[in-house]
């Protein structure tokens, strides 16, 4: 089945277009996203031969306070249970200019600065990520272990550096958790990894996130690929584009 086609893709202006260069210039990588409408994401499932029986499950959590006063500083702090996988977790800032990040920060191997593109929008963050072992964050949402525990030494000072004064790690509240599905696919027609996720929020709603990362002196030339793999399939191009983490940050603010 072929998903019906519809008005053109959002496009930047050249103003955003010479920014989006300048930010790519300076990134370690860039992710290329696309979020199906709802009324399409069962096309485009079977348009692109997908399985949902070859995904992953995976649960994430966000800790916010419950006015989101992390969210609205630029800072996102999220940890994740995955299938068969450790747990992992993230401090992130967005949006960040790279050449305006301190080399010492830059210089982490385990933190990286990622241009995210999609329709009519972009935006670069810098990302402070750990591991952890399998069962912490499990553990975390039953209240058996302190949330700062679920981050390394490098990643606390990072957040204090940048969150809210007195708001600390353990002060945060658990949003969550999502549940979502994780699918890896290597598709003729694109170099490289297509990546298909399926997020389940509590009140039914679904995101469909369709996303491929390059190195950022290939952006453009995997653009081009994806957009025309996808669009020689029928997938809706030109819907009106979510953010995973905005639309799970809403539907929890204020509930906790």
């Amino acid at each position: 089945m072929v998903v019906a086609a519809s008005s053109p893709a959002p496009t930047l202006s050249d103003e955003q277009l010479r920014e989006v260069l300048g930010l790519i210039k300076g990134a370690d990588s860039v992710e290329l996203k696309l979020t199906v409408p709802d009324e399409d994401q069962h096309s485009a499932v079977q348009a692109l031969g997908l399985d949902p029986l070859d995904a992953f499950l995976r649960q994430v959590v966000f800790l916010d306070t419950p006015d989101l006063s992390l969210y609205e500083a630029g800072v996102v702090v999220r940890a994740r249970r995955t299938q068969d996988k450790a747990d992992d977790s993230v401090v992130k800032l967005r949006p960040v200019v790279p050449n305006e990040l301190p080399d010492e920060i830059r210089a982490s191997k385990r933190f990286g600065v990622e241009v995210d593109a999609m329709p009519g929008g972009f935006v670069c963050s810098g990302s402070f990520r750990g591991e952890l072992e399998s069962g912490h964050v499990k553990k975390a949402m039953a209240g058996e272990r302190p949330l700062r525990k679920l981050f390394s030494k490098k990643q606390r000072a990072f957040y204090e550096e940048h969150a809210p004064a007195g708001i600390g790690l353990d002060d945060l509240t658990i949003l969550g958790p999502i549940t979502l599905l994780k699918l890896k696919s290597y598709p003729e027609g694109i170099k490289g990894r297509l990546v298909t996720e399926l997020w389940f929020y509590p009140d039914g709603s679904r995101i469909l996130e369709l996303s491929t990362k390059c190195e950022p002196d290939r952006a453009f030339q995997v653009a081009a690929e994806t957009r025309a793999y996808l669009s020689g399939r029928g997938v809706n191009l030109s819907g009106e584009q979510q953010t995973k983490t905005k639309t799970a940050l809403d539907h929890f603010a204020g509930t906790a």
